[in-house]
């Protein structure tokens, strides 16, 4: 990225109210890349789901960094840019392989993980999500939401069958439409941004945005500097607000060289 660095700092937390962590993130040392998973499934199989898929992702990004990407059995989308290309395969490899994992053993059948990632590359960010794990950027002290979530909450709000006064009362608000593990094959939705200098990216599991009102995770994100801090810092205003989920954090700042 020309004249830019990506710092990163990255948390997770179990909560006030699970037994398991059943989040997962990953912050590689070998490319400027950032993943947080949110696990779902009985006998603790979330825990397992959301692992497989960031080391699974990070194996395949890792594998195509100076070799050509390997899409079987998945097709190359030939209208978006290569990193786009490796990012979506990356995570479709990761659904093919919890898909077959819970197909396989009884006691994970269901098992499935929400995904969201971003990488930084070519003075652009490029992010895939799926589920309802999210991205934010905060830039020039407004933060805006990036990716949008894969939940009935959120097709019910598309099609206005709720209000905004509505939704504190759906009942159904943590039902996930689309997950890895889910299906065979999934869909996976992407953007792509064009960073500045000290934008602050946040991907987070929705322990963290499902607790914490945006307007109190951009006071956070503004008001502190260090990054591990404020990694710190949403976390414990997750718990402070009941902590009723696993909490995960990753932010990455864009930073002059």
């Amino acid at each position: 990225m020309r004249n830019m660095r990506v710092r990163f700092s990255g948390e997770t937390n179990i909560g006030m109210k699970r037994k398991h962590n059943e989040d997962s993130f990953l912050i590689p040392d070998y490319e400027r890349v950032a993943v947080v998973a949110d696990g779902m499934g009985g006998h603790a199989s979330g825990e397992v789901a959301s692992g497989m898929a960031v080391a699974s992702v990070g194996e395949y990004l890792q594998a195509t960094l100076e070799q050509p990407i390997v899409t079987w059995p998945f097709k190359l989308d030939t209208g978006v840019r290569y990193d786009t290309n490796r990012l979506v395969i990356a995570i479709k490899h990761a659904n093919q392989r919890i898909y077959e994992t819970a197909q396989r053993d009884e006691e994970k059948h269901g098992m499935g993980t929400t995904i969201v990632a971003a990488l930084f590359n070519d003075d652009r960010v490029i992010v895939a999500h799926v589920g309802d794990s999210r991205c934010y950027r905060l830039r020039r002290n407004q933060l805006i939401q990036l990716t949008e979530d894969h939940s009935l909450l959120n097709d019910y709000m598309r099609m206005k069958r709720l209000s905004g006064e509505d939704t504190g009362r759906f009942t159904q608000k943590n039902v996930i439409v689309r997950a890895l593990g889910m299906k065979e094959s999934v869909q996976v939705d992407t953007m792509i941004d064009q960073p500045q200098i000290e934008d602050i990216y946040l991907l987070c599991s929705d322990g963290l945005s499902g607790m914490v009102t945006d307007p109190q995770i951009a006071e956070i994100m503004r008001s502190e500097s260090d990054l591990d801090n404020a990694c710190d810092r949403l976390i414990r205003a997750a718990n402070d607000a009941g902590g009723t989920d696993n909490i995960t954090a990753i932010l990455c700042r864009i930073e002059r060289l």
